[in-house]
């Protein structure tokens, strides 16, 4: 018995009756076994030829599998989605505004750095006619709502989760009103503004996200949310990206 490598070198005798079984019964096989270490002793046989393709197989192994993960970090970051004018039609159109809340928006950076932008946007869909929305986030009140962009009487809400759709009447609301495209506003951009963009766009609505009008805790979850709006498969033929300043009514 010829000893090809050790790196916690111990006798042929120390291997466990199974192994040397093992090798009597098959003398011609390479037998390998784990040290207490958890370090490799390999042993082969007296044929020299094993012995020295048994190294040259261990070398030429193929490197472990890149993992999905690992790929993430080559991926090359794609272009800024294309934005668009839009002309509004005030009769069939609604403008939401999602989760402006004291709770939330009052404490993030980017969602206060939007709010004189969305004040602009308010106020011009007011003076056209167009209805406006809101969403509150659970254990809130109107009152929660930013100053700046509050609701004014006779405006109606909803409370929901980051799809507003869900568990309440805000598809009622629209279609009582004859909404065909709704104006999507708020924060999350990937939570509230992504799930009830998605939501009107299955439901057959037409949907205008103003990328200036949504924020989220970062520029990445942004720009994560403006590309699967359009790019997601049967949302993206309906939903239109564009900014406050290129919204006409």
């Amino acid at each position: 018995m010829l000893l090809l490598e050790t790196r916690n070198p111990r006798s042929f005798k120390s291997a466990s009756s199974r192994t040397r079984r093992h090798h009597e019964t098959y003398p011609w096989t390479a037998i390998r076994w784990s040290g207490y270490d958890g370090k490799t002793d390999i042993f082969c046989n007296d044929s020299l030829l094993l012995c020295a393709l048994t190294p040259l197989a261990i070398a030429a192994a193929p490197a472990e599998a890149q993992t999905i993960v690992d790929e993430w970090t080559n991926v090359k970051l794609p272009e800024a989605p294309e934005l668009k004018p839009v002309t509004i039609d005030p009769k069939t159109t609604a403008l939401l505004m999602l989760d402006f809340m004291n709770q939330n928006c009052g404490k993030r950076p980017r969602c206060l750095a939007s709010i004189p932008v969305m004040q602009k946007l308010l106020g011009e869909a007011r003076a056209a006619k167009v209805p406006v929305i809101y969403s509150l986030i659970h254990n809130s009140t109107t009152a929660d709502v930013i100053k700046d962009v509050a609701p004014s009487a006779g405006e109606p809400s909803v409370m929901s989760g980051p799809d507003k759709f869900l568990g309440t009447e805000l598809e009622k609301i629209l279609k009582d009103k004859g909404i065909q495209t709704v104006i999507v506003t708020g924060t999350a951009a990937n939570g509230a503004v992504l799930f009830t963009a998605a939501g009107a766009a299955l439901r057959g609505m037409n949907v205008i996200v103003p990328i200036d009008g949504m924020s989220a805790l970062d520029s990445y979850a942004e720009l994560s949310a403006a590309y699967t709006l359009a790019n997601a498969p049967l949302i993206s033929p309906k939903t239109t990206l564009t900014t406050i300043d290129m919204i006409k009514f």
